[in-house]
């Protein structure tokens, strides 16, 4: 009978030790938050971890995902872009995007970083920053950034509902590149991540 009760407690105690479901809408926001809740590499501080569950995204919009051509520079030189801290990040304009958001039209530098190039598996990554009408309202006032590939051919998919906040806006400890003014759109995109509000 022991035993029975034994067993009986610990089946109790395992239920109750089940991992909560990780929240959001799509795979890439259900990745950020497992990224986010875990203490080895979340840029939260011990207090905003502690009762960590999302972060707080638009609502899944299919109107900001666009294809845009991509248009190279291979001439394009690099230059110290700064960051949020007196660190600089090596960068080149890899190429500009042209595309239609909210039936305008645009153009936004992509771009390509030095030091990142040369890790394994991130020699094909670009790096798009940009500034909306949201920033400082409804998003972080200092722009997001968008995580692009080279592609094989001259068209790229932009998916907006992608855009996340620099890690500096979570930690002021990290570097965070500055977005160039010639990045922003006069549009008010309605996706991606949402501003971050720190517990008190």
């Amino acid at each position: 009978m022991k035993i029975v009760i034994a067993l009986c407690l610990l089946v109790s105690i395992v239920s109750c030790q089940k991992k909560e479901p990780l929240l959001g809408d799509t795979d890439w926001q259900r990745q950020k938050n497992a990224d986010f809740k875990d203490a080895s590499k979340s840029p939260l501080k011990k207090k905003d971890l502690k009762n960590f569950k999302t972060l707080d995204f638009f609502p899944v919009d299919s109107s900001f995902i666009v294809q845009a051509v991509l248009t190279r520079t291979p001439d394009s030189t690099w230059f110290s872009m700064p960051t949020t801290t007196d660190r600089v990040s090596k960068e080149r304009v890899y190429g500009m995007l042209s595309f239609s958001l909210q039936e305008q039209n645009f153009e936004l530098a992509v771009y390509q970083g030095e030091e990142t190039m040369a890790q394994e598996g991130m020699e094909d990554y670009l790096f798009l920053p940009f500034i909306d009408d949201t920033n400082g309202e409804t998003t972080y006032g200092g722009g997001r950034y968008l995580d692009l590939r080279i592609p094989e051919g001259n068209t790229m998919l932009i998916n907006f509902n992608e855009a996340y906040n620099p890690y500096c806006v979570y930690n002021e400890t990290y570097s965070c590149p500055l977005v160039p003014q010639q990045n922003t759109l006069n549009v008010a995109v309605t996706a991606g991540e949402k501003n971050f509000i720190p517990a008190e």
